[in-house]
């Protein structure tokens, strides 16, 4: 096996410190390649950075595509990004029914806040048929005791 980082691997490894650092200018330099090439984690952190304008201009349809991009690559955090960019309306149209969607995903994957938000949205009929059964299930994933 080959115990050597690749160059991709240490650009991405750059690029998330530097995210995580808050050196977006740094950040979306050595990320942007990444993402255009697929990867899922840079693309997260550029549709951050785009959404946000951090370390680059606000361009919220290049949020949209990297954000589902990393959703469509099953990554959770993303699934729960696009979810709330549907349910608020932010980088697209509102559409409550694609954030419970999105939100599901994620959820499945076991992320407590899409699981949280994915309770309330049944509980108050957003984007699904209300349904306090489903509310309360998700809310118990959650770790919401006495649902």
């Amino acid at each position: 096996m080959n115990n050597e980082l690749t160059e991709f691997d240490m650009a991405l490894g750059s690029g998330i410190a530097a995210f995580e650092s808050r050196q977006f200018s740094i950040a979306a330099g050595l990320l942007s390649p990444l993402a255009e090439a697929g990867n899922p984690q840079a693309q997260y952190r550029m549709a951050i950075m785009a959404q946000n304008g951090l370390g680059m201009h606000e361009n919220h349809p290049l949020a949209f595509k990297y954000m589902q991009a990393a959703a469509e690559a099953g990554l959770d955090i993303a699934q729960h990004g696009l979810g709330f960019m549907y349910l608020e309306g932010e980088c697209t149209e509102k559409d409550a029914a694609q954030a419970v969607h999105w939100f599901t995903k994620a959820a499945e994957q076991g992320l407590a806040g899409s699981q949280t938000t994915l309770a309330k949205m049944y509980e108050e009929g957003r984007g699904v048929e209300k349904d306090q059964t489903m509310a309360d299930k998700w809310y118990r994933v959650a770790g919401f005791e006495g649902r």
